[in-house]
């Protein structure tokens, strides 16, 4: 265990978005050579999004720009979402594996929905 740790690494959110990172690593590894700087590279780089946007807004003072951030990383996460669909679409990955990614980022979806709505909500009290 590290000496110190940072307000997102607290977040359980934040560690299953790592989770996620590593397995649409895993999966984009497995696309098209000629995709490399297309659909890999967006997609990868959606799923760090969503890590890095919860780091970044756990860093904020307020609870305005943290649930701005949560949102973000909820965005992310659509766009993530979407692009795994449109890569099923096209047969870079298989309908089975489509459905086994979909789990986790349904349940992050409603995490981060809970994230921000719990932030919103110490906003007005």
């Amino acid at each position: 265990m590290l000496p110190y740790q940072f307000p997102h690494e607290k977040l359980s959110v934040w560690q299953d978005s790592r989770q996620i990172v590593k397995q649409i690593y895993q999966i984009t590894r497995r696309f098209p050579s000629e995709e490399k700087y297309g659909t890999v590279s967006q997609v990868n780089r959606a799923s760090v999004s969503i890590a890095s946007n919860l780091a970044e807004g756990s860093s904020r003072t307020s609870l305005k720009d943290q649930a701005h951030f949560t949102q973000l990383a909820y965005s992310s996460l659509m766009e993530l979402s979407c692009q795994l669909t449109l890569s099923s679409d096209l047969g870079f990955i298989d309908d089975n594996i489509h459905q086994e990614i979909r789990i986790p980022i349904s349940q992050m979806a409603y995490k981060l929905n809970a994230l921000r709505k719990s932030q919103l909500t110490r906003i007005n009290n």
